[in-house]
């Protein structure tokens, strides 16, 4: 089992790494007053995290095959193992965002410059290039976590973006355990993801990105001071992480749901 998990894990851990990161491109983006070409930039690490994401699917489910040929052992301790995953990427991703807002700032900057990723890439890689990587790193201070306290907290934003984030944690690995409570009915259970990422899908493209979106605009138009961008996206990535542990709690519950759809087809 523990070999079985190793690669899931670590695929989990990057999936959530690279989405995570994406709201440091954002942040960069406004600082450098080009969002746009930000955006096209978290075309990287979209790339990076469906990569990882196709490499786990198979591996996700040769593990719930393995369990049930083996009689099960401990298959549910292993889904909660890699929802853990999500939890450290996550922290990785808030460890290293100050530093990655800023590397996101200059890649800004150099792909206006140069006109396309690949030629991007091809001047980054310079020696002298990456030498001044250095300069741009910034661990997290205690500081940049007072300042979350201060002012006002966007309350809603932060709940649904949890929410969001612990069904997506948890969806796709109800849905195989569910599949592994149900075996004569595995191949249904298996694609009744949509029943549960719908719903996170739902509120992200109504609810979250609109919001995002519209405090970005604002910000480019000097309504909105970015500090008070930093401040949203450092509860976006806290929300992120509390989401990923409220998944925990949540996997039982939605295999079931999905084992009591799946009893009615």
């Amino acid at each position: 089992m523990i070999y079985q998990l190793a690669l899931p894990f670590l695929f989990t851990m990057i999936i959530h790494a690279a989405d995570s990161m994406s709201y440091a491109l954002r942040l960069g983006g406004m600082r450098t007053r080009r969002i746009t070409i930000a955006i096209s930039l978290s075309g990287m690490l979209l790339l990076l995290s469906r990569t990882s994401n196709m490499a786990q699917g198979p591996l996700l489910g040769s593990m719930i095959d393995s369990a049930r040929v083996s009689g099960g052992g401990s298959i549910q301790m292993g889904l909660h193992i890699i929802i853990l995953a999500a939890a450290v990427g996550t922290m990785i991703a808030i460890f290293f965002f100050p530093t990655t807002v800023r590397w996101s700032a200059r890649m800004v900057v150099h792909l206006e410059k140069a006109g396309s990723i690949p030629a991007m890439m091809k001047s980054l890689f310079h020696l002298s290039k990456l030498k001044n990587a250095w300069f741009y790193v910034c661990l997290p201070r205690l500081s940049m976590f007072k300042q979350l306290m201060i002012g006002r907290v966007p309350r809603r934003l932060i709940l649904l973006n949890m929410i969001v984030t612990a069904i997506y944690t948890c969806g796709v690995l109800a849905t195989l355990y569910a599949a592994y409570m149900n075996p004569e009915q595995a191949v249904t259970a298996s694609q009744s993801t949509g029943l549960i990422n719908g719903i996170a899908t739902i509120l992200l493209a109504m609810l979250i990105d609109p919001k995002l979106a519209l405090l970005s605009d604002r910000t480019l138009r000097g309504e909105i001071p970015v500090a008070h961008m930093n401040k949203i996206y450092g509860y976006m990535l806290v929300s992120r992480l509390a989401g990923t542990m409220v998944a925990q709690f949540l996997l039982i519950p939605f295999a079931l749901w999905i084992s009591w759809i799946v009893g009615f087809l």
